[in-house]
């Protein structure tokens, strides 16, 4: 069973994976506008992903005996200055979200909620992927600046990614 305290972080952390997912179809449907369809593909597959965690942390919580109890959704940003300004905005996010699984984990450990513990390890090594993977493409859209040729070649790339 979840402590009060518990229960709270992790119906709050429903609300941060689901403000992730709304940020990512923002920025697909900025992308989308640009015509930048492999970006935009690129961010529809992170909103996706993004609801998965949403739901992964809601199944959780009944499954320890707790109660969903969903929040407002802030209303993200809709535009970027650029799309290194958008892949930029979305690593800080991850970042974000890592602090927010680490506080997780370490408030899991002070309850002495070991199950809680082992059901976060899975988001622990995904905040690393999830941050290294637009690491990725920050750095990219960094080396090719303004240069139309290299952002035309990042965006194929991006818009070959595979969903899950």
């Amino acid at each position: 069973m979840l402590s009060e305290k518990m229960e709270k972080a992790l119906n709050d952390q429903i609300n941060e994976e689901l403000y992730s997912a709304y940020l990512y179809l923002s920025m697909s449907a900025w992308f989308q506008a640009q015509n930048l369809k492999g970006f935009a593909k690129w961010m529809a597959i992170q909103f996706t992903e993004e609801q998965k965690h949403a739901q992964k942390f809601y199944d959780y919580i009944y499954d320890r005996l707790g109660a969903v109890k969903l929040q407002a959704i802030k209303e993200p940003p809709s535009s970027w200055s650029s799309p290194l300004a958008a892949y930029e905005d979305s690593f800080k996010h991850e970042q974000h979200i890592t602090d927010r699984i680490n506080m997780l984990y370490d408030m899991a450990g002070s309850d002495k909620d070991r199950a809680t513990q082992e059901f976060l390890n899975w988001f622990v090594k995904e905040q690393v992927e999830e941050e290294a993977s637009v690491d990725e493409y920050v750095q990219l859209l960094k080396i090719v600046g303004g240069n139309a040729q290299g952002l035309y070649l990042i965006n194929k790339q991006a818009g070959a990614r595979g969903g899950d």
